[in-house]
This record gives C-alpha cells, sequence and structure tokens, in this order.
C-alpha cells in the first residue's frame, strides 16, 4: 500500500486547472497549424485566381480593344473613341492603357507610377492594316498585393476569431467531458492509495469512463482479495520464518547439547558443520577444518588389526545409502590420543533427491566397550565366585555332546552339591555363605585341569566338565575334590565349620543324546550320593537300581504337574483328640492324596519325596490351603471351634511368594486365623531356622498356630526349640509306637511332653494304634492323640457332610 506522503502525483486541484489547458492547447495548436497551412493554400489559391482573372480581362480587353479599333485608321479615331476605351478597360479593372498605333503612343487614364503594366497585342482580328497600324496595348491596373494583403487579414482576423471561440469551447466541452471525470477517477484514486479502501469509480456513466470504472473497481475488489490472501501469505511467512528460526535455533541448541558428534559435509566431503561433541572427540576446531576433506581429518583404524578404515562419509556420498561404522573402530586424535567410536552416516538429499551432502554422527564408545566386555564376561562367569555360570557351562557342555558324538570322544560331568552349607548361611548369614563359596571356588580351581570347565551352577551346586577325560580318571578327580572340600575348614568370625560335598559323575560318549539327560542323570547320581550319606562319589551307570528308583521320583514331576491341571488332587482328614480335658477344641489334620487316571489314590508317600526333591511343595501347599479356605469357610455351628491343621513343607518355609499368598488369603478369608494350625517338621524347622521362624512369625500375626512335628527324631531339638514360636509338640510317633513295651521310648515321651508342659506348649502324639498306648498317653498328662486307634483319614468331604463324631468322648470314655 503507498502511503500519502509517498505520492508525487499533482493534487486534482492542479490537474483541473492545467489538464484542459493542456487538452485544449494541444487540440487548438494543431487546429490552427492545420488552419494555417490551409489559409496559406487559400491565399495562394487566390493570388492564383486574381491572375487568371487579369489575365482573362486583358485578353478579352485585347478583343474588346481589336473590335473597337478595328475601324480606326488614325489617332484622331482613337481619341473620338477615348470614352468607349476608358469604359473598356475599367470594366475589366484596369486603370489605364497605352495603344502604340499611328506611329505614336496615345494614353488614357493613369498610367503612373504604383502601377503595374501589361503589355499585348491585339490579335483579335486578323487584318492586315490594323496589325501596321496598332502594334500594341499596355494596360496598367493597380498591385492587388494589397488586396491580397487585405485578403490575408481579413482571413487571419477572422479564423483568429474563430479559433479562440473553438478553443473555449474545445476546453469547455474537454472540461466536461474528458476531464471531469478523468479527474474524478484520479481522485479516487488518491484516495484508495492513501488508505481509504471503500473508495471506489463511478460505474453509473454509459461511455468509456463507466466501463473503465467498473473494470477498475473489479480490479480494486480482487487487488484487495489478493491483498488479503498476501497479507495472510505474508503472516504465513513470517510465522513459518518464526517456526524455521525457532526450530533451527532449537536444532543448533539441540545438536550443541545432545551428547553425540555431528558432522556435516557438503557432496565432496568437505565439513561444512562440527557440534561441540565433534569438536571435542576429533581435537579440532570447525574454523580450523572447515572446507577440509573430513577423511583427512578423521583418521580411523580398526582397534584390533590397526588397519586403516575407510571414512563412512566417502561410503554414503559414493552409495547414497546410510552406512553404519564397523565395529572396533577407533579415531586417532592428532595429539595421538585414541577414541573408541561408533557411528554411523546418512546422505542429506535436496526436494529432488539429489544427495548434496552427508551427516556423520559418532560418539566415544570406549567406556560402553569396557562395560561391554565386562557384561561379556558377566554373561559367561558368576559374579560372586568368578567361576563360569551355568548358561556358559552349557554351551560347553552342549560342544562336548557334539564333539563326542562326531569323533567318539569320551568326556565326564560331575555335579557338585555342598552338604551342610545351610547351617552356615543359618548360624552367620548369607555374607558368610557368600565368603564360603569364594573361597571354596578359589580351592577347587586349583584341583581341576586347564582344559576342564569349572562353574557354579546356582545355589551351592557347581558342575565340573572334564574334557578327553574316561570315566575311570573322572572318578579319581572326583575323589580330588571331594578330599579338598572335606579337609576344607571355614572360620568365620568366632564359628568353625567342616562342610562336605556329594558329587554325581556321568559319561559323556557317543550315545548320549543330549544336555538334558547329562542333567537329568547328574543329579539323579548326586542325591543318590546324599541319600547314602551324604559327602560320598555316585557315578551314574545305566542300569542302577538307585537311579531307577530316583528317575522314578523324576517321573512323578510331570504326574504332579498334570494333578494339578486336572484337579486330581483330594483332601483327605484325620481326627486329633483331646486326651486329658474333653472341653479342648477338636483337630483335624489335613491329608493329601492323588487320584489317578483309573480312579487309585495315590498315597502321598509315593509322590510327596518327589515333590519336596524338585521344589514343587509350594505350589502343592498353594493348592491345598486354598481349598481348605474354600470348602470350611462356610461351616456349620458343630465345626465352629474345629482347628485345621495344614502341613507345610520345608521348601515351603524360604518361598517369600508362597508366604505372601497365605497373608492375603487368610485375611481375604472368613475363616479366622486361629483356627488354622500349620505343621512343619522338626528337621525342615531346623535346616531353615531363620527362614522358618520368620514364616511363622508373619503367620502368627494373624493368629495362625503352629505344630512342630517329628520332635525327638533330631539330636539338637531342645536347642532349637526355644527359638520356634510353635503351640504343639508333635511327638514322633517311632516313640509312641512302642512305649508301652520299651521302657526308653516311654521315657522319651514323657520327657518330651514334660518339656513342652514347661514351655506351655501343647502335645499331640502320633502314630497311637492301640487303646493301652491311648491309656499310657493318658497317665503321662499328653494333650492330644493321633492314629488309627482313633481314627483313620477319611475324605474331608465326607466329614463336612456328616459332621463332627465325639470321638473324644468314645475314646476318652
Amino acid at each position: 500500500m503507498i502511503s500519502q506522503k509517498d505520492n508525487l502525483e499533482p493534487s486534482p486541484e492542479v490537474l483541473k486547472s492545467q489538464l484542459p489547458i493542456k487538452i485544449t492547447g494541444i487540440v487548438f495548436w494543431g487546429t490552427l497549424l492545420v488552419g494555417l497551412i490551409l489559409t496559406l493554400m487559400q491565399l495562394k489559391n487566390f493570388e492564383n485566381e486574381i491572375t487568371r482573372r487579369h489575365t482573362l480581362n486583358t485578353e478579352n480587353l485585347a478583343y474588346e480593344l481589336s473590335v473597337m479599333l478595328s475601324q480606326a485608321t488614325s489617332d484622331s479615331v482613337l481619341l473620338e473613341k477615348e470614352k468607349a476605351i476608358t469604359d473598356l478597360y475599367r470594366a475589366y479593372g484596369f486603370s489605364g492603357i497605352v495603344i502604340d498605333a499611328f506611329h505614336s503612343h496615345i494614353a488614357f487614364g493613369d498610367t503612373g507610377e504604383g502601377h503595374t503594366s501589361i503589355e499585348f497585342m491585339l490579335t483579335a482580328l486578323d487584318q492586315p492594316q490594323f496589325k501596321d497600324q496598332v502594334k500594341s496595348v499596355t494596360a496598367y491596373y493597380s498591385d492587388f498585393k494589397g488586396e491580397i494583403a487585405d485578403k490575408r487579414k481579413n482571413l487571419l482576423i477572422n479564423m483568429g476569431l474563430m479559433f479562440s471561440a473553438f478553443g473555449f469551447v474545445l476546453q469547455w466541452i474537454l472540461q466536461r467531458v474528458l476531464t471531469r471525470p478523468f479527474i474524478s477517477m484520479v481522485f479516487t484514486a488518491q484516495r484508495f492509495a492513501g488508505g481509504d479502501l471503500a473508495a471506489r469509480f463511478d460505474e453509473r456513466r454509459q461511455d468509456e469512463f463507466g466501463y473503465l470504472g467498473k473494470f477498475f473497481n473489479k480490479a480494486l475488489d480482487y487487488l484487495l482479495v489478493q491483498q488479503e490472501e498476501l497479507r495472510d501469505a505474508l503472516t504465513r511467512v513470517r510465522e513459518s520464518e518464526t517456526a524455521l528460526y525457532s526450530e533451527k535455533e532449537r536444532v543448533e541448541v539441540t545438536l550443541h547439547s545432545i551428547g553425540d558428534a555431528v558432522i556435516t559435509t557438503d557432496d565432496s566431503g568437505c565439513i561444512e558443520y562440527f557440534n561441540p561433541v565433534a569438536e571435542r572427540l576429533t581435537g579440532y576446531s570447525l574454523e580450523q577444518v572447515q572446507g577440509e576433506p573430513l577423511r583427512d581429518v578423521m583418521q580411523l583404524v580398526n582397534e584390533n588389526t590397526r588397519k586403516r578404515v575407510q571414512n563412512p562419509i566417502d561410503q554414503c556420498l559414493e552409495s547414497g545409502e546410510v552406512v553404519e561404522l564397523a565395529d572396533h573402530t577407533l579415531l586417532l586424535r592428532e595429539d595421538g590420543e585414541e577414541v573408541a567410536i561408533a557411528d554411523s552416516a546418512a546422505p542429506i538429499r535436496d526436494r529432488g533427491g539429489d544427495v548434496i551432502g552427508a551427516v556423520m554422527v559418532f560418539h566415544d564408545v570406549g567406556h560402553a566397550r569396557v562395560l561391554q566386555r565386562q557384561l561379556s564376561y558377566q554373561a559367561q562367569h558368576d559374579a560372586l565366585t568368578g567361576l563360569y555360570n551355568r548358561r556358559q557351562f552349557e554351551l560347553r557342555l552342549n560342544e562336548a555332546i557334539e564333539e563326542a558324538r562326531e569323533k567318539h570322544n569320551q568326556h565326564a560331568v560331575c555335579y557338585l552339591d555342598l552338604d551342610q552349607f545351610k547351617i552356615v548361611n543359618d548360624t552367620c548369614g548369607h555374607i558368610a555363605g557368600d565368603e564360603l563359596l569364594q573361597q571354596l571356588a578359589h580351592l577347587l580351581m586349583t584341583r581341576v585341569r586347564d582344559t576342564d570347565v569349572l562353574a557354579r551352577l546356582g545355589g551351592d551346586e557347581f558342575g565340573v566338565l572334564l574334557r578327553y577325560c574316561s570315566l575311570d580318571q573322572a572318578r579319581v578327580i572326583a575323589e580330588e575334590l571331594r578330599r579338598t572340600v572335606r579337609d576344607f575348614r571355614f572360620v568365620y568370625e568366632e564359628h568353625s565349620f567342616e562342610i562336605g560335598v556329594s558329587i554325581g559323575v556321568v559319561e559323556v560318549n557317543a550315545q548320549t543324546q543330549n544336555m538334558t539327560e547329562i542333567y537329568s542323570a547328574a543329579d539323579v547320581a548326586c542325591y543318590t550320593a546324599k541319600d547314602a550319606g551324604r559327602n560320598r562319589i555316585h557315578i551314574y551307570k545305566p542300569d542302577d537300581s538307585e537311579l531307577k528308583a530316583r528317575q522314578g521320583e523324576m517321573r512323578w514331576v510331570s504326574r504332579i504337574h498334570k494333578a494339578l491341571d486336572e484337579d486330581r488332587f483330594v483332601l483327605y482328614c484325620q481326627p486329633i483328640i483331646s486326651v486329658s480335658d474333653v472341653n479342648l477344641p477338636h483337630h483335624f489334620e489335613i491329608l493329601l492324596r492323588i487320584r489317578d487316571s483309573d480312579g487309585q489314590l495315590i498315597p502321598p508317600m509315593a509322590f510327596i519325596p518327589a515333590a519336596e526333591r524338585y521344589n514343587l511343595m509350594p505350589e502343592i501347599d498353594r493348592w491345598v490351603v486354598s481349598r481348605v479356605l474354600e470348602q470350611v469357610h462356610s461351616l456349620p455351628a458343630a465345626f465352629k471351634n474345629t482347628v485345621w491343621t495344614i502341613n507345610i513343607s520345608g521348601r515351603s518355609l524360604g518361598d517369600d511368594e508362597l508366604l505372601e499368598f497365605l497373608l492375603e488369603a487368610i485375611e481375604a478369608s472368613p475363616l479366622s486365623g486361629d483356627k488354622l494350625c500349620f505343621e512343619i517338621t522338626e528337621t525342615a524347622a531346623i535346616a531353615n531356622l531363620r527362614r522358618a521362624t520368620r514364616f511363622m512369625k508373619r503367620l502368627k500375626t494373624l493368629g495362625c498356630r503352629f505344630a512342630l512335628d517329628d520332635f525327638g527324631s533330631g539330636l539338637s531339638s531342645f536347642a532349637y526349640l526355644k527359638n520356634l514360636p510353635v503351640d504343639y509338640l508333635k511327638i514322633d510317633g517311632s516313640f509312641v509306637r512302642d512305649m508301652v513295651s520299651d521302657p526308653i521310648d516311654h521315657a522319651m515321651v514323657d520327657a518330651i511332653n514334660k518339656v513342652g508342659q514347661v514351655m506351655k506348649l501343647e502335645t499331640i502324639a502320633e502314630f497311637v494304634e492301640t487303646d493301652e498306648v491311648l491309656h499310657a498317653l493318658q497317665a503321662l498328662g499328653v494333650n492330644y492323640a493321633q492314629g488309627y486307634a482313633i481314627a483313620k483319614p477319611e475324605p474331608l468331604e465326607n466329614l463336612l457332610a456328616r459332621g463332627p463324631v465325639a470321638i473324644a468322648d468314645q475314646k476318652v470314655g
């Protein structure tokens, strides 16, 4: 938009006074010039006309004088006709004539100065005598230049008046017809140019100005629309410029802030941009290397071979594709420092898709490569002992199996499980246990060959792959390992421990199928060594009866899983009656059976050892507790004081997930916690003393009770008893069964009962199979009794459907 102060055109008032004059002047002087030319032509024609007229008059005068003088014979005759001659020449416009005749000159009229003369011969009559007497006639007439001048003057005056009137009329007409509408259009244009966007040209005229007004108005409307669109476009452009500038700043800030080095080059590989990280890693500033080929600035070599590596920017520009830098690449700085880097280069393309440069992004991976090596080491080694871990051991074992199958080589695997390791953990804590494992790992490393693979498989279990070793040689090495562990004394603070190791040895030969077979055989051999008394070696043989029995247990694993999936476990229960006080609440111990696919019930001792050995008991215990809470939570009034005793395995005592499950399930159940008694064996409690104590204390917060089963079978029962928060002591059945006939068994039952009473614990005698034993227990003051003499186990569903029977009254009475 042009501002008013920038308008250099004349104002409408100036145009109003000058434009008509200019137009009139142009038209007037043009017309005047044409008029003058026409006047000159007219004057010329007038002069020619006068000349022709005088010539004609002269000819007519000559003719008539010839006729008149044809009778004259002398001067006197001529003189007599003076009047006629005078009238004649005057009639033709002459002022006088001179006749040269009769040898004399006879003058008539005014022939003086100031006249123009013309001489002619009288030839009208062809008379010889006349020709001889009259020779010539000279006619005089006034100069007609004056006439011409008068004519010119009058013509110019008339033309001047006419052209003056014409100029004024023309100016008035132009002022009205042309200048005013034109000035109006100029004024409208100046208003519009001055910012009055509503100004419009007059469209009402039915002439060219009206047409131009319509045209200009449409043009102005279009111009305003275009102006608005242009303004919007400019606004968008400014916004885009602002956004682009902000984006550029953001990109620059980002490139300056990111941890990666960024370098851009042109299409010839010359440097255009370095960010600060690139400057730091390369040792060059952008000012130093801008415009230089990147291949000359970045010297790249392989850290292993030290060979030169082609710069990825050159590869990228050649191929037009993204290029990754090869692994193990080093950047050699000018100062000699080496930087391990990883990078990639990508082409930069214009809108047409042509490559106009490349960008290279790289970062220092020196620390990452150190971490990678550490991770690689950690992925292969046990973090605690530094030995190979289970994964690496299995990789090496698979290689040995393949080699034995292809080349018929012999190898051996030793599976080591420490004995009495949990005693160290329970007595001194896991820190002491970790220290023991570290010392043993270093000790065992000194007893294996360089070609062997020693690994920690988990917990207190180790594996040794004896490469190219016969079974007899493996036995010798395994025995050396066993003696080394047996002779080792672990001292921690004021404690000293002796530990042992049970070792299962398996041969790897061409008949070995897979690693699972080796693991299964080694595990079975190792547990066979443990069952044989611990601190022993057992060599796996396919026809070993003990191993077959152990493998039978392993087959129970899948059967137990299938029973859980198909819900084929069955709950039984057996009453525990009060011997001395009939007011004590009823107790029922929950027992477990499996119904096989044929409908036959399988007793617990057929599958519980396998479940305990292969850590399935926590899952079974979870099922039992869930089912008990589900079936007895809505009991009739007859069961309101009944206490339900549930066996918890030693494995479950250390299972934190099972503990949390029990806490949540009991809290969510309508059955109060004081109606549940969890029974654990003395052996399990002592083996997991710290975990067992924690397990019991957590559940006691909900009111749950605990019974210590098989009490008296251990050698240190009384020493540990004061540390366990139990409510009942179940006297081991081996003492109860023969207490009537064996004084020692009777004394043991009596001693255990007295200890329980002193500690305010209720005692339960199990394996009560005769009435005599029941009465003997009554005499000793034992609180409860359980056994076939009282009642045999029955399905829990039958009991809940029938209701409790007053067994106590029947037996005690």
